[in-house]
């Protein structure tokens, strides 16, 4: 298996340098996203899960194919920006590959997932709940770093007052400072939820979204 279920590793840099014809660009990247889907869905053969959690996985690779692709095709401009939805449909085929085992939801202006917003402070709601009465807490992403977060501007995740303990039911809003952005920017990030159990945490997911400046 080439890829783990939390597959973390994002192309950029030298691969963004390689080419400056952005529409060339563009179809690498797709068949890339095309080609690596073929490494999650073999994560999922080898889980062996029951048919119907084998089936709500291999929806999710597939649905996030199609839309990744058609946002790296229709929304990104720059080879950055597709470098940026590339990477959010990777992290999020991860993230279909591992499945949800708890409730779990993050929304910018009530959409999930694909999303879009205005310059400025954009608010972004998290609401999980765990299974059984377990509880839930915010993680992270990287050792130090709570979210993952990557733009083709320079955008900024107001920490101040982010909540530290368990929920019985979560629900809480933090802001990305966005004031930097301009029209047809993307914003990527990953917001990490801990499922616990009398303090101890138990499981964990990420959940990606994908910001268009409008």
């Amino acid at each position: 298996m080439a890829l783990p279920a939390d597959y973390d590793s994002m192309r950029s840099g030298e691969d963004a340098e390689r080419t400056d014809d952005v529409s060339s660009y563009k179809v690498t990247c797709m068949d890339f996203i095309k080609d690596v889907s073929h490494d999650y869905l073999a994560w999922v053969d080898y889980y062996k899960l029951p048919p119907e959690e084998d089936k709500r996985r291999r929806d999710g690779i597939s649905a996030t194919i199609e839309r990744s692709n058609e946002w790296i095709a229709k929304v990104a401009q720059t080879i950055k920006g597709v470098d940026v939805a590339m990477n959010d449909g990777i992290q999020k085929m991860a993230e279909s590959t591992a499945g949800k085992p708890f409730q779990i939801g993050v929304f910018v202006n009530k959409m999930s997932g694909y999303t879009s917003a205005p310059p400025g402070m954009i608010n972004v709601s998290v609401k999980a709940a765990g299974r059984e009465g377990r509880g839930t807490r915010l993680g992270f992403h990287f050792k130090d770093d709570r979210f993952r977060l990557e733009s083709t501007c320079k955008p900024a995740i107001d920490e101040t007052g982010l909540p530290a303990g368990d929920f019985d039911l979560m629900d809480f809003a933090f802001r990305i400072d966005a004031t930097k952005c301009i029209q047809r920017d993307l914003i990527s990030f990953t917001v990490t939820v801990c499922e616990t159990k009398g303090g101890d945490e138990v499981d964990r997911r990420g959940l990606s979204t994908i910001i268009h400046i409008v």
